[in-house]
């Protein structure tokens, strides 16, 4: 059984312009006593997606479940 189970993560911000899709349908796990490291371009939605599972921006749609 995975320590973190993320499936279908999607965040999207609400602006002037529209609406901007930071992270779209990101599926992970991580098992007990391993290292996950979460690496992208600038602006590719790695502390976006951090700032989801730890609950600081509002509840995104998918499955995030930690055992």
């Amino acid at each position: 059984m995975p320590l973190l189970d993320v499936k279908n993560l999607s965040t999207r911000f609400h602006t002037r312009n529209g609406i901007v899709h930071a992270v779209d349908d990101v599926s992970f796990s991580v098992e007990a006593g391993k290292t996950l490291g979460i690496v992208g371009e600038s602006g590719s939605g790695k502390s976006v997606t951090c700032y989801s599972l730890l609950g600081l921006l509002p509840p995104p749609p998918g499955r995030i479940h930690s055992g």
